[in-house]
């Protein structure tokens, strides 16, 4: 028997070898091994946990070139507003230790594309520079388009320059009124046959990306939120359902799973190692074969060739009575 619950993910000791100053309020932090060790192999949209001092786990993309095993380099955006996160990473300095995740990747690139389209909103450009540098490196045709406020808010634009002159990556400000800006729609009114895109930014730039590729064909369009969206019509992040029963396959044990708990949590309660980490559908950390019953997924990461197997047990429910998990 096969199960998507995996074992604790193995966690790195790395020290903060370098933060600097990427634009405003964006830092980047360079994570190397105490001992100058190769760490972790990683692909194009990777990202890894950071356990921080707060208590907190969140989780950051990878922005450099997935050759370099001798570095692992994020881009931190401070949120005034957030909860504490990315506040209590811009506290690290260089010469601190930190406890990091090995990589994992939800937004892989194809490797059957032909050209990439790369649309990167805000401090959703550092998993499009990993992806542009993956693509350099392999001699692929692509362009990245980089949307946000000004120039002063262009994270790494000096490793950009000489690319913008090449025609690779364009840079476009709005002066914060979207209205104002670049046209996704225009740029994508064409799909041409084996072009593919992907995007990732704040919730309005998701939300018009994901109308400007509307018509794409299926499987060409890519993206990954850094935050859970809200459900606007509730007003909240996740769709309340009632209660349903989670049967394990191997066992035929049923576990109640009331409203207001999730599937995780009834999980690991009873003594199944259900490893968590956004708690919000976004990660893919607590992914989880079933084998029968309706899915209300309330996930970000998996696609509709995943939706009829897999779920991720911090924010997915049953839909029926009784959601059997292969377990």
């Amino acid at each position: 028997m096969t199960s998507l619950i995996k074992p604790a993910a193995t966690t790195l000791e790395l020290v903060v070898r370098r933060v600097t100053l990427e634009a405003k309020g964006i830092n980047s932090y360079e994570l190397v091994d105490p001992e100058r060790r190769e760490l972790p192999a990683f692909t194009a949209g990777a990202h890894i946990d950071i356990h921080l001092p707060n208590g907190l786990v969140r989780q950051y993309s990878l922005s450099n070139s997935p050759l370099e095993r001798h570095r692992y380099v994020i881009g931190v955006l401070r949120d005034p507003n957030g909860a504490g996160g990315s506040a209590a990473v811009h506290r690290l300095h260089a010469g601190d230790i930190v406890r990091v995740s090995s990589p994992r990747n939800n937004f892989e690139l194809d490797a059957a594309a032909r050209r990439s389209i790369l649309l990167a909103g805000g401090i959703g450009v550092t998993p499009m520079k990993s992806m542009m540098h993956h693509l350099e490196q392999a001699q692929a045709e692509y362009e990245l388009h980089y949307f946000c406020r000004g120039p002063e808010f262009a994270a790494f634009s000096d490793e950009f320059q000489a690319r913008i002159g090449r025609g690779c990556v364009h840079l476009h400000f709005d002066g914060g009124d979207p209205a104002k800006g670049f046209s996704i729609a225009s740029l994508l009114q064409e799909a041409p046959e084996g072009c593919h895109v992907y995007y990732c930014g704040p919730a309005g730039f998701m939300e018009a990306c994901r109308c400007a590729a509307a018509h794409w064909s299926e499987g060409t369009v890519h993206f990954e939120h850094f935050k859970a969206p809200v459900d606007s019509a509730l007003g909240s992040d996740l769709v309340v359902t009632d209660g349903f029963v989670a049967k394990i396959n191997s066992t035929g044990e049923e576990l109640v799973v009331p409203e207001g708990e999730s599937l995780a949590d009834v999980l690991q309660n009873a003594g199944y190692p259900v490893e968590t980490s956004c708690q919000s559908g976004l990660c893919g950390t607590c992914k989880v074969r079933y084998l029968a019953g309706e899915v209300n997924h309330q996930d970000y990461i998996l696609d509709d060739s995943e939706k009829g197997s897999c779920l991720t047990a911090c924010v997915s429910r049953g839909k029926s009575g009784v959601l059997v998990l292969d377990l």
